[in-house]
């Protein structure tokens, strides 16, 4: 089986590797904005920490201070590790070896309310964040935040930035 691309190009067709989220302990379930997705293909969740940790070979971390994302990565595996910021925190350096990537600056819709700690100012809901790496990279959101609350709001703050992305990605 073979597919041609936007731009004529041909090859194999091999499907994309799943995207792999990583979800601490302590998170919360009712609070977990991506357990919808569990299920669904395409995405492998994991519990932190994985014993053995299984080989991500030529995938890409989300995280802050990264390169920025882009559709030419579109191609790779992502790693998402999802619970709350000081947890993420503590899971990051099991994963130093991958490769990091970071967002444009989308805006989040969430709205946290940490009593103890402040939260990044550019930080997103897990969704949110997934969305967003999926949008840069050029593959389809389709269904990623149907089950979101927010969905509207997240959207609707970040038409924009979505509209010139996707020009961006036209152009390419």
């Amino acid at each position: 089986m073979t597919f041609t691309s936007e731009d004529g190009i041909s090859g194999p067709l091999s499907p994309l590797p799943p995207t792999v989220i990583v979800v601490h302990p302590r998170e919360k379930r009712r609070k977990c904005t991506v357990a919808p997705l569990r299920g669904e293909p395409g995405f492998d969740f994991r519990k932190f920490p994985e014993h053995p940790r299984r080989e991500l070979e030529g995938y890409i971390r989300l995280g802050l201070d990264g390169p920025v994302l882009t559709k030419a990565e579109g191609h790779r595996g992502l790693l998402i590790l999802d619970g709350t910021w000081r947890l993420v925190e503590r899971m990051a350096p099991a994963y130093r070896d991958i490769p990091m990537r970071s967002l444009l600056p989308w805006q989040s819709a969430y709205p946290r309310q940490s009593k103890v700690h402040d939260d990044p100012t550019v930080g997103l809901a897990t969704v949110e964040a997934l969305f967003a790496a999926y949008f840069q990279m050029g593959r389809s959101t389709e269904g990623i935040l149907d089950s979101y609350h927010w969905e509207q709001e997240f959207l609707e703050l970040n038409r924009e930035l979505m509209e010139s992305i996707a020009e961006q990605n036209r152009s390419l």
